[in-house]
């Protein structure tokens, strides 16, 4: 068994007041939590949960580079 890190995106929905999740690397890793310990720990089990059926060369190609984040804005 190996440690494997992955980058994830958390941001605060305004309606719900949640935290919301994602690991951008991996297709259906996402979740929301009330407080950001949990968030981490949902983050960490859905995750495993993931790539858990994946072979070597599946998790091989997950693993990207983390270039940032950018906002952008738009007029609606």
């Amino acid at each position: 068994m190996r440690n494997l890190t992955f980058k994830a995106q958390i941001e605060k929905n305004k309606e719900t007041g949640l935290s919301i999740g994602y690991v951008p690397a991996i297709p259906g890793a996402h979740t929301q939590a009330e407080t950001l310990d949990e968030l981490y720990k949902n983050l960490e089990e859905v995750t495993s949960l993931c790539i858990e059926e994946l072979d070597e060369d599946e998790i091989s190609s997950l693993q990207s580079e983390y270039i940032g984040t950018q906002q952008v804005s738009v007029s609606v």
